[in-house]
């Protein structure tokens, strides 16, 4: 199946609705555009408070029939979409780096990773359990249920367009819940692929819906304001989440947010530091740094900060940049030209408040988004690279003598989402990891995502958890049923 027959069915990147591929109701359109070279791949049906009401009659709809569904029969569909997206890696892929712009090395591995979710959660499915127990009294038993929580609604970035999507959509239908899925504007092709895949692999219509649009709004404000969504689910900014928490306050729906990150990567004096520019390359440049859990301040200890700085320097410096698709690309371009922005505003205040430029890859001639990978020293504790998460591939490197005194700094964020620490010493990295305020801690690793391990962040970074056992738990409710026993002590 090529490109374009993966991303949608109908002719023209319209909203999956109720199974089918249909126009928004109004008729509006947006572009989605190539960040390699800033032209237009496709117009895409931009839905609306119309739309986004139908979809919640459609979900509500299939609710009975999917949460009846066999737990099984539920886990053999979810089997089927994770063989079906391995089998379709290349073109999902391709399809990914051409509407954000990452190399295809990375969006190849984001797909495999993305499936996965599908096959975790198909073998939780069969897991979900109750519990039979005596009251301590006497008189009556426990019977304890776990039950889908019912219409879900979903809001996801560009960065990972597969893998944040599936991180959701996959437990959800592993708990018997429906889906409604609002992608980032950006990117909304990879979904609707997903939902193209999903229906192929024989998940009932109306059981998942994908809507597309440029105005987010309008779409998640009619799903606050509807009684029969009892769950939303949103990764992005903090900012945003801030918007949405409130909204979904006023209405008591149950939520998981999982938002920005700031991540401090430590360096400590007994560190492998080659070991340590390797996971310090997996941290900040995987996804071209626009990751929520990318290394975004280096602290390194003043003993091993030069040959650290050296050769994490030089191996910035040799990153191959250029589109995602051209071959050996290693560093495609940032998602839009607001992103290059935001990142040289960033770099251009830190350099004038003292920072110095230690090293720096190229930038590509001709069209594009592009940002050079680089490495800032001597930069101030008070630039706003330190305390804004900079979705870029750029790292500022920060020297300690005292452990008690860079835990402080590390800590110093509203953010605790993801740390990693390298060490000689596992006693030294598990007291460190112990002490850091994040949800996440890589100890001698630079890749800690796994879809069987619980993700998400403390402070400001989000609440709740996706992956791991816990993931599918966000869509479960407890019913707990007292059941009369008058004969038991």
């Amino acid at each position: 199946m090529d490109v374009d027959g993966i991303a949608k069915a109908s002719g023209s990147g319209d909203l999956f609705l109720a199974g089918e591929w249909r126009a928004a109701a109004d008729g509006r359109t947006y572009g989605v555009t190539d960040p390699a070279t800033g032209a237009v791949i496709r117009e895409v049906s931009a839905a609306g408070p119309r739309d986004s009401a139908e979809a919640v009659d459609v979900a509500a709809e299939a609710l009975d029939g999917w949460r009846t569904t066999s737990r099984r029969r539920r886990s053999e569909i979810l089997h089927d979409m994770h063989a079906a997206m391995r089998d379709h890696a290349d073109a999902l892929a391709r399809l990914i780096t051409l509407e954000n712009g990452k190399a295809y090395r990375d969006a190849k591995a984001e797909v495999f990773y993305a499936a996965e979710f599908f096959r975790w959660f198909a073998e939780e499915a069969v897991r979900i359990g109750s519990s039979f127990g005596d009251a301590p009294a006497g008189g009556f038993r426990h019977l304890v249920r776990k039950q889908a929580v019912g219409v879900t609604a979903f809001v996801t970035p560009w960065n990972f367009p597969a893998a944040m999507a599936t991180r959701k959509i996959a437990p959800a239908l592993a708990a018997g819940c429906t889906v409604i899925l609002k992608p980032a504007p950006d990117t909304p092709l990879t979904a609707l692929a997903v939902a193209g895949l999903l229906k192929e692999v024989g998940l009932p219509d109306g059981v998942c819906s994908v809507l597309p649009t440029d105005r987010a709004a309008e779409v998640a404000d009619v799903w606050f304001r509807d009684d029969r969504v009892r769950k939303f689910s949103f990764t992005g900014s903090t900012a945003t989440g801030r918007i949405l928490l409130r909204q979904a306050a006023e209405h008591v729906v149950n939520v998981t947010m999982e938002l920005g990150g700031n991540a401090p990567f430590i360096v400590c004096p007994d560190a492998d530091i080659d070991s340590a520019v390797r996971g310090a390359m997996d941290a900040k440049m995987r996804g071209g740094g626009e990751v929520c859990i990318a290394a975004n301040r280096f602290y390194v200890h003043e003993d091993v900060a030069d040959e650290f700085t050296a050769k994490f320097g030089a191996a910035m410096a040799s990153v191959r940049i250029g589109p995602g698709l051209a071959e050996g690309t290693e560093l495609g371009p940032m998602i839009n030209e607001a992103a290059v922005a935001k990142i040289w505003g960033l770099v251009d205040d830190a350099i004038t408040k003292g920072a110095k430029v230690a090293a720096q890859g190229p930038t590509p001639d001709g069209p594009g988004w592009y940002f050079p990978a680089t490495v800032l020293t001597d930069v101030p504790e008070d630039a706003e690279l330190l305390r804004t998460e900079v979705f870029g591939p750029v790292a500022p490197i920060l020297t300690y003598r005292d452990e008690n005194e860079m835990l402080k700094r590390a800590n110093d964020a509203e953010h605790g989402l993801a740390s990693y620490v390298y060490s000689g010493s596992l006693e030294r990295a598990l007291r460190i990891g112990d002490r850091l305020d994040a949800g996440m801690v890589g100890l001698n690793r630079g890749l800690i995502s796994d879809p069987a391990a619980p993700f998400g962040g403390v402070k400001q970074s989000g609440l709740g958890r996706e992956g791991g056992r816990e993931g599918i738990d966000a869509f479960l409710e407890t019913k707990y049923i007292a059941v009369d026993w008058p004969n038991i002590p």
